[in-house]
């Protein structure tokens, strides 16, 4: 099971350092305020920019759900270089490595000289180093559903695809439509997600709260999150006792994601060991505890519809684990 470095780096949806759990609020949620970002972001995001027309023939990715987006928009034959925590889809994993998530290291990106960076907003700092060595790059933004949405229009945009972009928005949103519409038929469980833990134990434990991409797909999904409450940070450090006092009908444990089918068995085995241990749990007792461990749960990006599926799978009891 990774430690808490594997899903902060995957998310974050979402988490640049802990134990803050950083999923701050950049800017108001509102449409308006989504369009004047992302119209700002189109206008302002080149601090070095590109040779009119020119398109972006070398780019570096700094993360999993950027990766994810430039492959899924057909351009992965010019990424160059990602960071160690990319590894989606398979042919990433033979590309030269940046560093992590929270500090991609800038002599690695320079190196492979790059006419293009693409940076997430929790990694600001990284830009005024690539500004210092003459080296283009973008902001995108990575915190809920709708910033996924600008993020690919982004991508799309510097990489000269942009009908692509929005034709994978379009597919995206349509399949989650599908899902919700699914989904508003049937019961509405009341659900906490855990998405990281001390190994090995059900201490420290990091829930998931309002605000945030993962409640996002889990209300599309039709689950009512216990912890989506006015005043809860994004991702709540929580106890046991704080499970057993909200007593859900659901249990969705997402903290021990992993890369073959393997360690997935082992994980999946040791997850649901730890909550059987708590028989007074509804979710426990009715079999609805549940061991996500596939690494779409927690990238945001073009397989958020895999994600959300899967989450109504759990939700509604048809599946087990991933």
């Amino acid at each position: 099971m990774r430690q808490v470095a594997g899903f902060t780096h995957r998310i974050l949806f979402a988490v640049s350092s802990y134990p803050q759990l950083p999923l701050r609020r950049r800017y108001s949620r509102s449409p308006n305020s989504q369009r004047v970002f992302g119209l700002a972001i189109l206008l302002l995001v080149f601090v070095l920019p590109l040779p009119a027309q020119t398109k972006p023939q070398r780019i570096v990715s700094t993360a999993p759900s950027i990766t994810e987006t430039l492959f899924a928009l057909g351009v992965g034959d010019r990424v160059v270089g990602v960071s160690r925590f990319c590894n989606y889809p398979p042919e990433v994993q033979k590309l030269p490595k940046v560093g992590d998530y929270i500090k991609p290291d800038v002599e690695s990106v320079a190196r492979l000289v790059p006419d293009l960076v693409i940076l997430q907003q929790s990694q600001n700092d990284l830009g005024d180093r690539l500004n210092a060595l003459h080296i283009a790059f973008i902001v995108v933004p990575h915190t809920t559903l709708d910033d996924i949405y600008t993020e690919i229009q982004l991508i799309g945009k510097v990489a000269g695809v942009p009908e692509r972009s929005t034709n994978l928005i379009a597919q995206i949103r349509s399949s989650l439509d599908a899902i919700q519409a699914k989904a508003r038929s049937m019961p509405s469980p009341r659900v906490v997600v855990i998405v990281d833990r001390q190994q090995g134990t059900l201490n420290n434990l990091i829930a998931v709260g309002p605000n945030n991409y993962v409640n996002q797909i889990l209300e599309i999904a039709g689950g009512n999150n216990v912890l989506a409450q006015p005043g809860l940070p994004q991702y709540p450090r929580i106890s046991v006792e704080t499970i057993l006092r909200e007593n859900p009908d659901v249990i969705i444990d997402l903290s021990g994601t992993q890369e073959t089918d393997e360690a997935r068995r082992i994980s999946r085995a040791s997850t649901l060991t730890l909550w059987a241990q708590y028989r007074d749990l509804a979710a426990v007792r009715g079999g609805h505890v549940y061991a996500g461990t596939a690494d779409s749960l927690v990238v945001p990006g073009p397989r958020t519809p895999i994600a959300t599926q899967r989450l109504f799978d759990f939700v509604h009891g048809i599946g087990g684990s991933d």
